[in-house]
Parts: C-alpha cells; structure tokens; sequence
C-alpha cells in the first residue's frame, strides 16, 4: 500500500514515521521491540541509517522481520517488512554503541528533519522521535538544544510547550530547557497566560476534552507563602490566571505549592497540570510513570512524541532496554493524529 498523501483515506491505519534517534544509544533497540507490539491499527516507515538499524537488529538476534530500504520516492509498506527510509546517502555514519560522535548526531538530526518532511507533506499522519544525545548534535555543528527546538524551527511554529503524558496524568511547562538561573525570570504574567492557552486547546483539540481543568503550580517553596518566600505568585502568577478566566471555558486553579501537590491531589481530578520549570513537572512525573510516560509537544502544527527517556549510553547494545515508553508514544502519537484528521 503506498504511503504518499494520507488527508483523504478514513479507516485506514495510522501512519507514523520514526527517527531512529542517536545510533549509539537505545533509540534503535526500543524502537524495534516496539514495533512487535503494535497492532494492525498502526504503520511505521523508520527514518535514520539503514546500517545502523540492521546492526542493532543483529546485536538482539531480531529475525522476525525483514527490512527494505528506500531514499525516497514511494513509499511502499508490506506486510512482515519494515520500510526504512535512510537519510546517509550511503555515508558511513561513524557511531559506536554507548557512545556520543559527531556522526550520530549528525545523522539523528537528519533523521528528525526528513520525519518532519513527511509529515509536512501529508505522506505521514505524525512522527515518534527517539532519543537523541544533545552532546552529539552539537558535536555535530546543530545548535538547537534538543528536538523541540529543532522542529519548531522547521515548521515555523509559533508558541508550543512541552507536555508529559501517561494516560490521564498530563504534565505541562511554562518554561523547557534552559539554565535553572534563568527560570525566574522567564516566568512572566504573558508566558504562562500563552501556556495555558496552548494546553487549554491541546487538551481540547489532542484530546477530546470540552472543558480542561487545569491545576497550576507556584514557582517558590510553598508557592510564595504569601510573599514571604518570593512574590511571583502574587505578582505573576496570579494575575495570569485571572487574566486566562476571563478568556475561555477553562477551569483554573491554583498557584499551588508543587512539593506536596501530586502526593496529595487524586490523578484524576485534573485534566493536566501547568509547571513553572522542567525538573518540577519532570521529576514527579517520571517517578510516577517511568515505563509508560511519554513527551508530546502541543502547539506544532504536526504531531510529534517521544519517549520520556534518553540515550541510556550505559546499557546500549546490551537488549536490556525497556520499549515501554516508546510503545506509548507510538499509540498517542496514532490517538493525537486521529482526534485530529477523524481517521
């Protein structure tokens, strides 16, 4: 069946490209044994080094599936086959098992733009990427510092926010990757207004959800204590939600202290939580959903997920990576894309 423009084909399966991530690390690995669980409901078309894929296959004895490698032009997928679309133009890479080179972040990066590509061009209904080592792509001359980044930039996006997902707990940020020293500043009244706007219609759009509720967090220990410990609530945070109230269908509650927050609040009674920082929203999200948690990113104009882990150069080639997160994020990626076209 061939892969070209997917907007007029109902009922059919899911198309989802994949970047096979940094070659050194687990990115191949999981992505493989992904695909052992996935149902009829999902097709894949990998993106990144044929070789290197072929390599990781061998190194987990991984027989059941054969693989046919194309560089462009139609895109055929047949059963027990996976089509992988390499992007070396028959280069060497240059990549070792739990390693970071320049040639894995140069052909990671390469795999995430033509991933991005298809799915531009319809050929595709989304994209799953798998890890990337940011010490690799910049080795490799990218200054992006990671795949959000990137494919914002490629798809001239206007404001997007990281998401963690893992059924119904949903994880968002005011602010992503950037120095810690760096966060209270760029926490102003228009970026978390903007934010919650973004996740208000993610949560809609993404999801099926009329009317989000969302709970947000303050930034300072014990969300200011009424100024004492910092004033951002009061100043900031505060006036934003006022502000997102008088604007739509949302119900917003908060600025709540964040160290007892996911301890005492029932998964559950919120539809998505709103963080100020990365390691705030992260850290209890991935300590409650390691295995399963996926990073999804609202607001691009295509769907894009990834796994919430990275690398892991330390167990890389060894067939002991768990595929839990990157079979999650391969099943939303197919749930966002159908919410959003009605496949």
């Amino acid at each position: 069946m061939p892969v070209e423009n997917t907007s007029d084909t109902a009922g059919r399966p899911v198309r989802v490209a994949v970047s096979l991530g940094d070659p050194g690390g687990i990115g191949p690995e999981v992505t493989l044994k992904s695909l052992a669980q996935l149902g009829d409901d999902i097709e894949t078309v990998l993106v990144g080094s044929s070789d290197v894929l072929v390599k990781h296959a061998v190194q987990l004895g991984y027989h059941d599936k054969s693989f046919r490698t194309v560089t462009g032009g139609p895109l055929s997928l047949v059963e027990d086959e996976h089509v992988v679309l390499d992007v070396t133009g028959g280069e060497e890479v240059g990549w070792a098992f739990g390693a970071a080179t320049p040639g894995g972040g140069r052909v990671s990066m390469q795999a995430v733009e033509r991933a991005v590509d298809l799915c531009l061009s319809g050929r595709v209904d989304a994209m799953v990427t798998a890890p990337i080592s940011k010490a690799a792509i910049r080795q490799a001359g990218y200054d992006e510092p990671g795949h959000t980044e990137f494919i914002a930039k490629r798809t001239d996006a206007g404001p997007h926010a990281m998401m963690m997902v893992a059924g119904g707990l949903r994880v968002a940020l005011v602010t992503g990757h950037m120095p810690i020293a760096q966060v209270a500043e760029s926490v102003t009244k228009s970026a978390v207004t903007e934010r919650i706007g973004i996740l208000a219609e993610s949560l809609q759009r993404d999801f099926g959800i009329d009317a989000p509720r969302i709970a947000v967090l303050g930034l300072n220990p014990h969300a200011g204590d009424d100024g004492v410990l910092g004033r951002e609530e009061q100043n900031v945070i505060t006036p934003a939600l006022e502000e997102a109230r008088s604007e739509g269908a949302v119900q917003l509650d908060g600025p709540f202290p964040a160290d007892g927050f996911f301890g005492l609040v029932k998964q559950g009674d919120y539809d998505a939580v709103l963080a100020m920082y990365h390691d705030q929203g992260l850290v209890p999200f991935k300590t409650l959903a390691f295995e399963e948690g996926v990073n999804f990113t609202a607001g691009l104009p295509l769907v894009r997920t990834s796994p919430d882990h990275g690398t892991a150069y330390d167990i890389a080639g060894e067939g002991a990576a768990s595929p839990g997160s990157m079979t999650s994020a391969l099943r939303l990626a197919a749930q966002v894309a159908r919410a959003r076209s009605g496949l």
